[in-house]
């Protein structure tokens, strides 16, 4: 199993563009376009299969919500963190 950081190590994992609310991590971008915005998702869907851990992602017409949490484990683990990283990843190829 993994295992769930404390609150001070989620806060410190944090990056600049995510914020926490209790055991959830989430971003909120805007793009150029709802075609980019799906683009994006689609992206993220290939890491996030690859990494067998899946972000729930509002699609509101060009505004994407990211939200992670490692449900099986009760809390925020190193693999939401690390999932976050790559979706930074794929917003900074834009």
């Amino acid at each position: 199993m993994t295992e769930i950081l404390s609150d001070s190590a989620a806060d410190h994992a944090l990056g600049g563009n995510w914020t926490r609310s209790g055991a959830v991590i989430s971003r909120e971008v805007e793009l150029a376009s709802f075609p980019q915005a799906i683009e994006v998702v689609d992206r993220v869907a290939v890491l996030a299969e690859a990494a067998d851990h899946h972000p729930d992602i509002d699609i509101r017409w060009r505004t994407l919500t990211f939200r992670l949490s490692t449900h099986s484990a009760g809390g925020l683990t190193a693999k939401d963190f690390s999932l976050a990283a790559e979706i930074d990843s794929v917003l900074a190829d834009l």
